[in-house]
């Protein structure tokens, strides 16, 4: 992914959103808006959230989905041009790494569980072999 401003990425979501809205008749969602630019769910989501805050998307939930609708484009002019949002990237690298370390902790733990697991079945095993009179 090529590293822009965010002024060129509000642009960028906003367009999106304007050319699903017109190749499908209907409002996209936030998958469809992210898989169309080629953003991870997390960024796309960070980004549209920023967005709404700013007044310049807004969002309908319904019954089974979110859409997005463009509600104040020309808001997109008071992002400062050219500035680097680093704390987006740093944002979103926290939350991938909470990820990760999450992912890790689950594994860890599933890990002890299938050992303590096989000892509890060894042992019921060799009880079985010796038989009930022999303790």
């Amino acid at each position: 992914m090529q590293k822009t401003d965010f002024y060129s990425i509000a642009h960028l979501v906003v367009a999106a959103i304007r050319i699903l809205a017109h190749q499908n008749a209907a409002s996209p969602t936030i998958d469809e808006v992210c898989r169309t630019i080629s953003f991870s769910m997390e960024h796309g989501n960070f980004i549209c959230k920023k967005l709404i805050r700013m007044g310049i998307i807004e969002v309908v939930e319904g019954a089974y989905e979110t859409r997005l609708f463009i509600k104040n484009h020309l808001k997109i002019e008071e992002i400062p041009k050219g500035e680097k949002d680093s704390r987006l990237e740093e944002d979103l690298k926290k939350f991938q790494n909470s990820k990760k370390d999450f992912t890790q902790k689950i594994e860890s733990f599933q890990a002890k569980q299938a050992k303590k697991q096989k000892d509890l079945f060894a042992e019921l095993e060799k009880k079985l072999k010796n038989g009930p009179d022999k303790k």
